[in-house]
Parts: structure tokens; sequence; C-alpha cells
């Protein structure tokens, strides 16, 4: 596992969280970075949220046969792609969203989530990351907590 943050800071948490390499994305070259953790032959799955503005580096990154998996768009709808850059590594750009999916379609995934993620949340395996607790009267402070870029984790709303 390859993670990407911005900081030293958030780096060292990253690794502490479990990735086996860190790169800081302010500092480093991403896609060398990559390439260096596997020996050169790139990621088999990129999980991006960036959108547009990471995509050219993203495919980059790709190894062979690799799966470039859009679940964020913070920096951009909108991205140029190198179809032949795609095309040489036989990889695959993919996207998608929870919200317009159907009720069923929905359900399908809870359940899924349910079998093979919540044993994993149970037993303590995966935990979540929480950076802070707002009670619900001080919501507008968690959304400039949000908006500082300071949060490392989630800005839970509590009663």
């Amino acid at each position: 596992v390859v993670a990407t943050a911005g900081g030293p800071e958030r780096v060292a948490r990253c690794v502490e969280l479990g990735a086996d390499v860190a790169v800081d994305h302010r500092t480093q070259d991403v896609v060398a970075a990559v390439r260096d953790a596997t020996g050169g032959r790139g990621a088999d799955v990129v999980l991006d949220v960036l959108g547009g503005g990471g995509l050219t580096d993203n495919v980059r990154a790709l190894a062979p046969g690799g799966r470039l998996v859009v679940i964020g768009l913070q920096r951009g709808r909108r991205g140029e792609l190198d179809l032949d850059a795609l095309m040489a590594k036989h990889a695959w750009v993919t996207g998608t969203l929870l919200r317009p999916r159907s009720a069923a379609e929905k359900a399908a995934l809870v359940a899924t989530v349910c079998e093979r993620v919540w044993p994993l949340v149970a037993d303590g395996r995966v935990r979540p990351v929480v950076h802070a607790r707002v009670p619900f009267a001080e919501a507008p402070a968690a959304h400039e907590l949000l908006e500082s870029g300071a949060v490392f984790g989630k800005v839970l709303l509590v009663p």
C-alpha cells in the first residue's frame, strides 16, 4: 500500500496507520515513488480522489493491466487523458458514485459491507480515524475545520 499525503506529519500518520510507503505529494514525485516502491512495475490499483487534476500522473503510476478508480473530484471534473498511455498499459479507468444508485444497489452494497468489512471493524483490524467530535450546535465550526485543510480523518457531528 502506497499512500499520499501533504506534509511530513500526515505522511508519518499514514505509515502509523499501516501504509507500506507514504509519499509527501507536496515535495516528492509520486509517480517515481510508486515505481520505486513496486520495483518499477507501478500500482495495480489507484484510488483517485483528485479527479481531473491527477489524471495524467495516476495513469503514469499504473502497472500494466492496472485499474484507475476515480472516487473523488477534489481537483476538478475534467482532465486530459493520454489514450495512448492508457492503451499501452492495457489499463482501465472507471469511476463510481453512491448517490445515483438505486435503492436495491445500495442495499446490496450494504449487505456486502456487512459481510466482508464489518467483521474487520468488529475485531479491530479496521478502525475509523476521527480527527474531531463537534457538537451539532457548532456545525459551522466543523465546516470551518474541514475547509482549513488541517483535518486528518473524519469530523463527527455529535449531540
